[in-house]
């Protein structure tokens, strides 16, 4: 009979224990929702300062201090720990909201990575095109001065040959006159020497 006295009064103090658990705090949604339950946690922790304050002014007062402050630190224990149960799931939100935040930035810092990579490589592509083109065209000018330097050089040539020839000819000429005036001079008799 004590047994199940005892087993009864068991059953019943569960149910009791059971009916005073109190339901589970409601989970943020938002980051504002999660605000919003830190600032009724932090109202509840620091109501529970105020309350444990005035709890030992009054034990002061009482006969059984030990007794009466043990009470108040116990209340002050439950509301402290209600207000950590309301503050936890409102961190844990905001831990993985940063947590995903920190995510997306990483996931947009390789995209934004990657397409600067991209864009790198097709600007070092275009630069050495145009570095290409640039020495191309000047393998160009240089080739074409060349060529005009080489006409420039065998016209130079030619003028000299010209000028060398007419030059040998005007000699040639000369010597001839001067030989045809020498014989025409031998041949000729000296006026000043009277004939023989």
């Amino acid at each position: 009979m004590r047994v199940q006295s005892l087993l009864i009064g068991l059953i019943v103090a569960s149910a009791a224990v059971w009916a005073e658990t109190p339901a589970p705090p409601p989970i943020p949604q938002t980051l504002d929702e999660a605000a919003a339950q830190k600032a009724r946690a932090a109202e509840l922790r620091a109501e529970a300062d105020r309350r444990l304050r005035a709890d030992e002014d009054l034990c002061q007062r009482k006969l059984l201090v030990a007794d009466c402050l043990s009470a108040a630190r116990k209340r002050h224990t439950v509301l402290v720990v209600e207000a950590r149960k309301l503050e936890q799931p409102a961190r844990d939100f905001e831990r993985e909201a940063r947590r995903q935040d920190l995510a997306a930035k990483e996931a947009q810092r390789a995209a934004d990575q990657n397409a600067r990579a991209i864009e790198n490589r097709e600007s070092g592509e275009r630069y050495r095109a145009e570095e290409a083109a640039k020495a191309s065209e000047r393998e160009q000018k240089i080739a074409e001065k060349a060529r005009k330097a080489e006409q420039g050089r065998r016209k130079l040539a030619a003028e000299q040959a010209r000028r060398q020839a007419k030059q040998e000819r005007r000699a040639r000429q000369d010597a001839e006159r001067q030989a045809k005036q020498a014989a025409r001079a031998a041949n000729k008799p000296d006026a000043g020497t009277p004939p023989r």
